[in-house]
């Protein structure tokens, strides 16, 4: 990697980390301080909308940011274009399921769903207006900026969100806070960013963008309803409240796992685009990311597998304790996700977005296999279902690897076996540490003290590789941060 472009790509990974983590920390708070407030019911009955906000959300996208990125001559009409048609979808979407509304709260058995389903979907619509300009704040790897967006969105719906559970909103403060969320990111976008559509549409820029995101649409497609398929299966045989420990399990889980693989993927997808006629430097590259993702993602699941009771007991109060189990098991699911995510991003850097359609077909064919005979199990056999196809993604997605840079999946194990070694070490710790300490304040504040001690100094000890390239990474930022506070 030469300098120029890994010093990008190290202010890429910093502020793209600061952007998740301090917006997720500040969401973070605010879930517990709404959840304490709220119900299980009340967050389940929003999960029961996530497969339709969800699976819009894909179409909308459409696979144009995707293209966008990969496109090396972009241009102001390629933009204006993928605005105007997100745009045009999302109204489309929103009409749909404003009409679909009534036959969602039938389906469900829950009258309110019609309500909240027409007034949650606006979501849809306020969000297009901000997709290009994300989009093109990727392209540049400018995630400072996406930070400054990002936090005042949060801190501002946040509190919003939170005064409208004070006051006894119930389910619909949910919807508050995301609403708000939504419109405070669309304007600021716009004010930070400076671009604006111009008036144009043109046919050939979209079908040139089409023909590369359309096969992109289709594996996004296959994926989220299997991603959101849980929601709709639990809601609708099991209590709403049962729905509500699921997705608050999977929420804790995505705070660390999904939002590490994000930050990844934005980062690595289009640092790779820039070296993707180059095989050697490209494998160099794509190889110090799989063992970034290790490095970083391994320690925090395994860190919240470890300290899922004290954790969840001290936060949300022990209304939430059957959450505990589902966490301890989806984390042998989520460690994979960076890994996995990486892997079809580079299939898609090189062009070969019908090798990621055709995995995600095979993938979903075995995957909603298991789904099927995981429901016939209660909460914890279904979560032991999306473990195991996990996995078996993992293998699947490391096929094409080996075979485009040979760099398959054996190779790719051999790479993370130490972080994975380590982290699972420290995970089995703090569960042995569960034993001898009863109470859950000392026994959280215990257990995050050593997982913060344990890891760094065990990779240092073992001479990691990757431990040395991120702190190579981080300290020319870090220097900057603190010059420019001094000055």
């Amino acid at each position: 990697m030469t300098s120029s472009l890994k010093t990008k790509a190290a202010k890429g990974v910093f502020w793209s980390f600061f952007e998740r983590f301090s917006v997720q920390g500040v969401s973070f708070l605010i879930t517990i301080i709404m959840a304490r407030l709220l119900s299980p019911g009340d967050y389940g009955l929003v999960g029961m909308l996530a497969i339709f906000m969800s699976l819009s959300q894909v179409f909308i996208d459409g696979g144009f940011a995707s293209a966008l990125v990969q496109k090396k001559d972009r241009n102001q009409n390629d933009f204006s274009t993928v605005f105007f048609t997100n745009l045009g979808i999302s109204c489309i979407l929103y009409c749909a399921l404003y009409l679909s509304s009534p036959y969602i709260a039938s389906f469900y058995e829950q009258p309110l769903l019609e309500s909240l389903t027409k007034v949650y979907s606006i979501n849809l619509i306020i969000n297009a207006f901000s997709a290009v300009n994300n989009t093109i704040l990727t392209i540049n790897l400018n995630f400072k900026t996406q930070s400054k967006i990002s936090l005042i969105s949060s801190v501002s719906s946040g509190i919003l969100g939170v005064l409208s559970a004070y006051i006894g909103m119930g389910v619909w403060a949910i919807v508050v806070q995301q609403l708000s969320a939504a419109l405070f990111r669309a304007f600021f976008s716009f004010y930070f960013i400076k671009w604006h559509p111009s008036f144009t549409f043109s046919r050939k820029s979209f079908d040139s963008l089409f023909k590369f995101g359309s096969k992109l649409l289709i594996a996004s497609i296959i994926s989220n309803v299997y991603a959101n398929a849980y929601n709709l299966v639990i809601g609708k045989k099991f209590p709403a409240a049962q729905l509500g420990y699921f997705t608050r399990a999977t929420q804790f889980m995505q705070l660390v796992s999904s939002n590490i693989s994000a930050i990844l993927t934005r980062v690595s997808y289009p640092v790779l685009s820039e070296v993707q006629d180059d095989n050697d430097r490209l494998i160099s590259i794509y190889r110090k990311y799989i063992q970034l993702s290790a490095f970083v993602m391994f320690p925090v699941v395994m860190a919240l597998c470890g300290m899922a009771k004290p954790l969840i007991i001290t936060l949300l109060t022990s209304k939430w304790d059957s959450c505990i189990m589902l966490i301890q098991i989806l984390s042998f699911g989520y460690i994979l996700e960076g890994i996995t995510v990486i892997n079809i991003n580079l299939l898609s850097v090189k062009g070969r977005s019908d090798l990621v359609l055709r995995l995600e077909i095979i993938k979903k064919i075995i995957a909603f296999t298991i789904l099927f005979i995981s429901i016939f199990f209660d909460l914890i056999g279904i979560c032991i279902g999306i473990v195991i196809y996990d996995n078996i993604a993992l293998v699947l997605n490391t096929y094409y690897t080996g075979k485009i840079l040979n760099y398959g999946y054996v190779k790719q194990i051999k790479d993370v076996a130490p972080y994975l070694i380590l982290s699972i070490l420290m995970a089995a710790i703090t569960l042995l540490m569960g034993e001898f300490i009863e109470n859950n304040y000392i026994l959280l504040i215990a257990d995050i003290m050593f997982c913060i001690v344990f890891y760094p100094i065990s990779t240092k000890l073992f001479k990691l590789y990757v431990y040395q390239e991120a702190r190579d990474m981080c300290k020319p930022i870090l220097s900057r941060l603190f010059q420019g506070k001094k000055s």
